[in-house]
């Protein structure tokens, strides 16, 4: 049995999650249930970066202590979690004293690259990163945060040697050691690199960051930046520094999935500090788009931002994560608006699927249909065309795939008029209707990674000798 280790980004826990959120931990889990079922020992990893500024600023602004406010929003992010049906084997808090213990620990294996000096640079405290003046747009404000003036920051930091990893990491990603997907997210990162490298500070004066994170190793007056630990959650989620057993089982990761905002720390950074270590590396980075509303970033200023618990109270998870993963490409931004949501829903799950369902164990009650083993040949979608579009990370394809074979079930049971064999009592129906069950269990199971709860419903629904209608799978909106 072999073992899959995959992990979802670790978000900020400085306001509650958003639909972003959903759609990467939808996109993580359907690879994890692939895995599962087919035979390989999975682990999938969440967690709360629980140790940045903006963290602290947000707590301040609620008039919260920090470890109270931190606790808070990361629950919500787990209950987010639960409400899609994703199971993390692993969510790891950043303030844990676990998390703390491993990241002192790289901390210190990585000490023979790491300096103190003097910086002075803008900070976008959105990103937990500085900038230089040719990173901004035209306003002088980050790409990631427009409209969020940096803030210019003068202070004694220790610096990691990024600049000695420049040909490591571009050989790396050149030979696909780390496979960057998709590829044009690949030559981003090459691009960076052909620019060079420059030292990168990892700390932050104590007073600034409110004594709030992880402490340098043998310095109280510094914290470590929160990217050199976060990263780290990764490592510390499956024991690194605490349980070496469970450490070597699991790690390295096969596949990070993150959002193209975190391009650079994921494919630059974090090999650089894995280089240093000694530690194994990553072996695949998943990098996923945005999703805009009615055609808009999604933004507080805008008031635009929707809340995805509530979506998944309305109408369910498994449609929600149905429209994240047949109706968004992880390789395009895909928009979203209710009235689209409610459009493919109705058409792709109520008319096309849920009808489908209805129908045919509605004929086979009325038929009085036992179990057959009769066979009729007809198209059906290649379980091996299937399979490369999720490890491919094409879930919009594989999902397509799947509604073809329900298209094709559909237009098959039109064409034979099983309702008209019934009152004939024709010898034919039998083998008609053993055929449609057969493909419709076989849809059950191609759905499973997608949609879990519809997968389960249908097979239940479909098992044993009687089959009888049941309330409609989708009812329409």
């Amino acid at each position: 049995m072999a073992k899959f280790y995959i992990t979802t980004a670790i978000p900020y826990v400085n306001a509650k999650p958003h639909i972003g959120h959903a759609l990467e931990f939808v996109q993580a889990d359907v690879v994890a249930r692939y895995h599962k079922i087919v035979g390989d020992d999975v682990l999938l990893l969440s967690g709360a970066d629980e140790n940045a500024i903006k963290n602290v600023q947000a707590a301040e602004q609620d008039g919260k202590p920090v470890q109270s406010f931190i606790d808070e929003n990361a629950k919500l992010f787990q209950n987010l979690a639960k409400k899609l049906n994703i199971d993390f084997d692993v969510f790891q808090k950043g303030s844990s004293p676990a998390h703390h213990k491993a990241s002192q620990k790289l901390w210190k294996i990585c000490k023979d690259d790491i300096y103190k000096n003097k910086y002075k640079g803008l900070y976008c405290v959105g990103c937990e990163q500085f900038y230089t003046k040719e990173e901004l747009d035209e306003n002088g404000e980050c790409f990631e945060h427009p409209g969020k003036k940096l803030d210019e920051v003068a202070e004694v930091n220790y610096f990691f040697k990024l600049s000695a990893y420049k040909d490591d990491i571009k050989k790396l990603i050149e030979s696909e050691t780390i496979e960057i997907v998709p590829a044009n997210r690949r030559n981003e990162v090459l691009s960076f690199l052909e620019k060079g490298l420059e030292d990168i500070s990892i700390s932050r004066n104590s007073k600034r960051a409110k004594n709030w994170g992880v402490p340098v190793p043998g310095d109280k007056e510094q914290i470590m930046y929160v990217w050199f630990d976060a990263l780290n959650i990764y490592q510390s989620g499956v024991g690194f520094g605490i349980d070496e057993k469970k450490y070597k089982k699991w790690w390295p990761a096969d596949v990070h999935v993150i959002g193209k905002g975190i391009l650079r720390f994921h494919a630059v950074y974090w090999p650089a500090f894995l280089l240093s270590a000694g530690l194994k590396l990553p072996k695949t980075i998943l990098v996923h788009e945005y999703i805009t509303i009615d055609g808009q970033k999604m933004s507080k200023s805008l008031g635009n931002v929707i809340d995805p618990i509530e979506l998944i109270e309305k109408y369910g998870a498994d449609p929600l994560r149905f429209y994240f993963l047949k109706h968004v490409s992880p390789f395009a931004d895909g928009d979203f608006s209710e009235k689209k949501f409610i459009e493919a829903y109705n058409a792709d799950l109520a008319n096309g699927l849920g009808n489908l369902v209805a129908r045919t164990a509605k004929l086979l009650e009325n038929s009085n249909y036992k179990s057959s083993t009769g066979k009729i040949s007809a198209d059906i979608v290649s379980i091996a065309e299937y399979s490369e579009a999720i490890l491919d990370f094409r879930f919009n394809d594989a999902l397509n795939l799947v509604w073809k074979k329900i298209e094709q079930l559909n237009k098959f049971i039109n064409n034979e008029k099983p309702w008209d064999l019934i009152k004939n009592q024709d010898k034919r129906l039998k083998d008609i209707l053993s055929y449609a069950v057969d493909q419709i269990q076989e849809i059950a199971v191609l759905l499973k990674p997608f949609l879990p709860e519809t997968a389960e419903k249908i097979e239940k629904q479909f098992k044993g000798p009687k089959i009888k209608s049941s309330a409609p799978l989708f009812p329409r909106i």
